[in-house]
């Protein structure tokens, strides 16, 4: 399998591409790097140095990658967080580009818009840029709650609003949904959800809320759930697999004390996820 991966870069701790690119490797999967930034570290911590790549430059590896002739063995691209219309445009056009070398291929795009807590924390021109022009194209779609209720307009909370809210998405154009950070009102406490949903059914999967925040997790997610996805063809066993995994990563990080991931030393439950978390059919 091989998945281009526009994201951004941090020299510094695991965000963007730098979440996503070990654990794709370390199950297998050949993954084509584009780097939309190349920051110290991510943002969150106030102060950063590096440069925000123009999005030409970004173009230009783009096709430099194109000329090689391996957009036909390319089977995904993937993206995060678009600091500006720029980039989108980029990315749409890589998507295209790669579906005419290759029209099996899909588009993974993670609507990186903001969450519960924080709010929108991006350019007021993105959300209209991700749902007006990049979720349409997309093949696969992996907002949390809050980015998925921004994106069509609704406010999901319930079981009910949020299936919803996810059909919503899914006529924009999308088939598959995972939808992260779901709280409903009605959940036992200290828990957290995710939801998946296609053409087959839907599925939620409950696992205990860990109290911290970590950067880069959401990119992990949605790397691993759609490897998962392109390898099985099964919402529900790529939810279960990635759901196993990221809880691990996130029990470890928060077992260390570090604000940054324990991205590496939590490589086996990666390769072998120990699928601890029963994932039910809810439609």
């Amino acid at each position: 399998m091989k998945i281009l991966s526009i994201q951004s870069a941090v020299a510094y701790g695991h965000v963007g591409n730098s979440a996503a690119v070990f654990p794709l490797q370390r199950i297998g999967v050949e993954v084509l790097p584009v780097y939309t930034v190349n920051f110290s570290n991510h943002t969150g911590y106030g102060a950063w140095r590096g440069p925000l790549i123009p999005p030409d430059d970004v173009r230009e590896v783009i096709t430099g990658i194109e000329e090689r002739g391996v957009l036909g063995q390319v089977d995904a691209v993937l993206s995060g967080y678009q600091g500006g219309e720029g980039i989108g445009d980029v990315i749409i056009d890589a998507v295209a580009r790669v579906k005419a070398a290759n029209p099996n291929a899909v588009y993974a795009c993670d609507p990186v818009m903001g969450n519960a807590k924080s709010g929108c924390f991006v350019a007021p021109a993105i959300p209209e840029l991700l749902r007006e022009r990049v979720v349409p194209v997309a093949d696969i779609i992996t907002p949390n709650q809050f980015e998925l209720g921004y994106l069509t307009g609704t406010s999901p909370d319930t079981l009910a609003s949020t299936l919803a809210s996810v059909d919503a998405a899914r006529a924009m154009g999308p088939r598959t949904v995972l939808v992260t950070s779901v709280e409903r009102p009605d959940r036992p406490e200290g828990t957290v959800e995710m939801l998946a949903v296609d053409d087959a059914g839907a599925w939620i999967v409950q696992t205990p809320q860990l109290p911290m925040k970590a950067n880069g997790s959401g990119d992990v997610t949605a790397a691993l759930f759609t490897a998962h996805y392109l390898e099985s063809g099964s919402a529900a066993v790529a939810l279960r697999k990635t759901v196993s995994s990221v809880f691990d990563l996130l029990a470890l990080t928060l077992d260390s004390g570090d604000r940054e991931l324990r991205l590496v030393e939590a490589q086996e439950f990666y390769a072998h996820p120990r699928e601890q978390f029963a994932v039910i059919q809810v439609r």
